[in-house]
């Protein structure tokens, strides 16, 4: 079984570490979820819907202000899932990367998490 945020991720690594303008990949609602927090954050400028088929089209930032995407570590899996609490939530790497999670709010940033004090599955963390 594949998954797909897994799939994602790594697209949205190597199109970066490319410096590609933009990328396509399959929407979903969790990969769209995942998409608006990566956009409120910075890593990603914009997206929206491809005219073909079930495809979401996201650009890359770029020039001086852009976020690179040094790299992506995936904690939950699908063989083993990464449930915290909204105390036990911490900065990554000493606050200059973010992790994302699913929570019963949505998927949040880590940073919105812990303001609202919800835990939840720990996604992925990007620095």
């Amino acid at each position: 079984m594949q998954d797909p945020i897994s799939d994602f991720l790594n697209k949205l690594k190597l199109a970066s570490r490319a410096r590609k303008d933009s990328f396509a990949f399959p929407s979903s609602k969790i990969i769209l979820a995942i998409v608006a927090v990566l956009e409120k954050k910075g890593y990603i400028e914009s997206s929206k819907k491809a005219k073909k088929g079930h495809q979401i089209e996201i650009k890359l930032p770029s020039g001086v202000k852009a976020l690179p995407v040094n790299s992506i570590r995936r904690v939950s899996r699908l063989s083993k899932r990464m449930y915290i609490k909204a105390r036990e939530i911490h900065p990554v790497r000493h606050g200059s990367g973010t992790a994302v999670l699913s929570t019963p709010k949505g998927v949040l940033l880590d940073t919105d998490a812990r303001s609202a004090k919800v835990g939840g599955e720990v996604l992925f963390e990007i620095w």
